[in-house]
């Protein structure tokens, strides 16, 4: 009697990308609809993990829409110099941090001014970009001039030398690549209320896997709040690009990006962006080609950087909720 085989069942990969939709399919399906600061409305989960493994180039740039990644790129290399002052991104024409000094300006003048009129004199004005186009001590402040105080022997206080989370970390992969102290902070609660906006991805945790030749760099990302239509593609890609320059300075491989969230959410008026989006299937699998070494991490420039394998279906635009 011939014997009959029994056929193996046949597992295909996920794209790395589906995870990024089924999260989203999943905060849009169940999500717990809230009022939220904007008044616009969201539909909102309670934690999320991803997961992105970085080796060979590999990039969680998503293709389902395209993502400027050059953007997110310019406004990285920004954080990474420390300024808060939107004037260095708008002369580069990167608009992501424009709503936030724009509404101020008008609320605190009571002057109506178009935000392309405001942008443009951002640009065109040193004196009006330094009074009206700063965030207050937003991302890049904290990352690399972190304020310290000292108690004098008179009782009072003193502004101190600012820390240099940044530079510290990268010291630290070099020097004691075991440790858990690998961390950069960007919630500091002395200055929230100084803000434009409270730091969303707050906590990346770096963590080395292995030794010599075969240490690889994974990162964690905590992120407290996180808009996943138009946030959490910027999100994704900026922190493995941090990755991979923090990797590249220490002489060690890229690894996993990990990116957990807390309040995970959808707003109510991106109903055309989800549903289109979610009816799309991933394209491929872009890389990124870091073209040379610089001498810190704090020495990139945005030619450094070229993605190849990048063919994404086209943009699906929606409003920024401010």
């Amino acid at each position: 009697m011939a014997s009959t085989a029994i056929p193996r069942s046949s597992t295909v990969t996920p794209h790395p990308e589906q995870q990024y939709l089924d999260l989203m399919r999943a905060t849009w399906e169940t999500g717990s609809e809230r009022i939220d600061r904007t008044g616009i409305g969201t539909r909102s989960v309670c934690g999320a993990l991803l997961r992105f493994d970085l080796e060979g180039g590999a990039m969680p740039l998503l293709t389902t829409k395209r993502v400027y990644w050059k953007t997110a790129t310019r406004e990285l290399l920004w954080f990474l110099t420390g300024s808060t002052n939107i004037r260095p991104l708008v002369l580069q024409g990167v608009k992501i941090w424009n709503e936030w000094p724009h509404a101020r300006y008008v609320k605190e003048t009571g002057d109506a001014i178009s935000l392309d009129d405001f942008v443009a004199r951002v640009a065109g004005d040193e004196a009006f970009a330094l009074r009206w186009g700063d965030l207050g001590p937003v991302y890049g402040k904290q990352w690399v001039d972190w304020p310290t105080y000292r108690y004098r022997a008179d009782g009072l206080y003193e502004k101190g030398e600012g820390i240099n989370q940044i530079a510290a970390v990268v010291e630290s992969l070099r020097t004691s690549p075991g440790s858990r102290r690998h961390i950069v902070e960007g919630w500091n609660v002395a200055e929230l209320d100084r803000m434009a906006l409270p730091p969303c991805h707050k906590t990346y945790q770096f963590h080395v896997a292995g030794e010599g030749e075969k240490a690889r760099l994974n990162c964690l990302l905590y992120q407290r709040s996180c808009d996943v239509a138009l946030g959490l593609p910027f999100n994704l890609w900026s922190a493995a690009l941090l990755t991979r320059m923090m990797a590249q300075q220490v002489g060690m491989e890229p690894g996993e990006l990990v990116w957990m969230g807390g309040d995970v959410h959808l707003y109510l008026n991106h109903a055309h962006l989800i549903e289109e989006q979610l009816a799309r299937q991933p394209q491929g699998h872009p890389r990124l080609e870091i073209t040379r070494t610089p001498e810190t991490i704090f020495d990139y420039r945005i030619e450094d950087f070229v993605v190849h394998d990048y063919a994404p279906l086209p943009p699906i635009t929606a409003p920024v909720a401010v």
